[in-house]
């Protein structure tokens, strides 16, 4: 894509650039051959990085400064949200050529979030080839290995020697994705087995297809989960993984690159959900301040509700504190150390779910060893917590927060690796009982149990 294919024209821009300044900085000083040699001198991902970091402007006038090749790559790193914005500023004519070069899977994967308008646009300006191979891949479930799948496959009969299978790679190859990993078929195109084109260039040219294939690959169903088939990819160490419809019949590959991305995405949303936030698409620091507000406010409004169960609580106890006063110095510490037990659990056992090293099936387990965990931990913080009380309040106070820290740890930590598993048998994401709900639930709960031991042990 050429300088002269822009729909909006760039300024004329001269002048040198320093080496550490920005790709933003050198577009925004009006500096062309600068900006030329900046994208000269970067790689495609790097280059993408720095368009997600602008705004709309700035990025068109960048991106319509590289070649065709170039800007394809450099697109195909970019998140769908920005893709989105850069297609907004491109000729009918640019889009066009941009949209039908890209793989199928990568454009399916831009048009999941892309607004009608924009996706009927898409679709509109393919070839009937690639616009079949797109509503391909666009009629699978959301999150379901079909949707990231490439369609773009070179298969290989069993009955071929290994000179035609290299001929047939070399033949169909420039159209495919990947041919590292060759499936092989039968004449019902149902998979088979696999080879990797590692044996076919070693092997001996009138040696038998059939006699270098796997025939017990692994392989996951088009309807499949695509984070499941992803990190089955990364525990088989596979580069690209068969996938078949419900009849066995090959329909495509999933590659590493796209599992990588499936990962990346699943994990951030986990570790927005367990932040109490929502989940956003697209760069950072490209987000408006308002927008990030927005994706927070309603976690915090939550537990700012929820909040109230720590108020009510005290409350109830009142008259308990105004006996022994002392007794709220330490309900800071007491609830602080409960909320982040409880959140180091809940972490773990999220992250044990979303690897696949924990189970539903292992509730009890869970339950028992967390448990032992929050009490070991419990009796260490009331090691310290009793020497801080006996130095400010008096023995009988310390011994109330020593026992109240070893049982709060240990409930904590239970509930903390419980919550996730049983949102798991209730086919709720694990990641939304997140660390602050966790936190604020054993806040509550921690209070009533401090009292409670207090009464006891004071006799109030």
């Amino acid at each position: 894509m050429s300088p002269t294919d822009l729909s909006v024209a760039v300024p004329t821009l001269s002048a040198e650039t320093a080496p550490a300044e920005s790709l933003r900085d050198v577009v925004g000083s009006r500096r062309v051959e600068a900006t030329l040699r900046w994208l000269d001198d970067h790689p495609p991902h790097l280059i993408a990085d720095e368009l997600a970091r602008m705004d709309a402007l700035h990025a068109g006038v960048a991106f319509r400064l590289l070649d065709k090749d170039r800007a394809l790559a450099v697109f195909e790193e970019l998140e769908p949200v920005d893709q989105q914005q850069i297609l907004t500023g491109l000729r009918d004519q640019s889009f066009r050529e941009l949209v039908e070069e890209m793989d199928p899977d990568d454009r399916a994967r831009m048009l999941r979030e892309a607004p009608a308008k924009v996706a009927k646009k898409v679709l509109a300006g393919l070839s009937p080839r690639e616009r079949r191979m797109t509503a391909a891949l666009l009629g699978y479930s959301e999150g379901s290995v079909g949707r990231y799948m490439t369609p773009e496959v070179v298969a290989l009969p069993r009955n071929l020697t290994v000179d035609q299978a290299l001929r047939t790679v070399r033949a169909k190859g420039a159209g495919a994705e990947t041919v590292y990993t060759l499936p092989v078929v039968d004449a019902g195109r149902r998979l088979t087995g696999i080879v990797e084109l590692r044996e076919l260039v070693l092997g001996a040219p009138e040696m038998m297809v059939a006699d270098l294939v796997v025939t017990e690959p692994v392989f996951v169903r088009a309807t499949d989960s695509a984070e499941k088939a992803a990190r089955l990819m990364r525990e088989t160490n596979l580069i690209n993984l068969p996938v078949v419809d419900s009849e066995d019949r090959l329909v495509g590959l999933l590659t590493i690159d796209d599992a990588v991305e499936v990962i990346e995405a699943a994990d951030s949303e986990d570790v927005a959900r367990q932040a109490g936030t929502q989940p956003w698409a697209g760069h950072y620091m490209a987000a408006k301040v308002f927008q990030l507000a927005r994706y927070r406010a309603m976690w915090l409004l939550l537990l700012l509700v929820a909040a109230t169960l720590t108020v009510t609580v005290t409350d109830a106890f009142e008259a308990t504190l105004a006996q022994a006063a002392h007794l709220a110095l330490f309900i800071p510490l007491l609830i602080g150390a409960g909320g982040n037990a409880g959140a180091q659990a809940a972490t773990s056992c999220v992250r044990a779910l979303a690897v696949g090293e924990v189970r539903v099936s292992d509730l009890l387990r869970v339950i028992w060893r967390e448990l032992r965990v929050g009490l070991v931990l419990g009796a260490m913080l009331a090691t310290v917590g009793m020497l801080i009380g006996a130095a400010f309040v008096g023995a009988q106070i310390a011994v109330v927060v020593g026992i109240t820290l070893v049982v709060i740890c240990g409930w904590a930590a239970t509930i903390g690796g419980t919550m996730p598993l049983l949102a798991k048998k209730l086919r709720i994401d694990p990641a939304v009982i997140s660390a602050p709900m966790v936190t604020t639930l054993v806040d509550a709960t921690g209070l009533i149990i401090y009292f409670t031991t207090a009464k006891m042990v004071l006799g109030i």
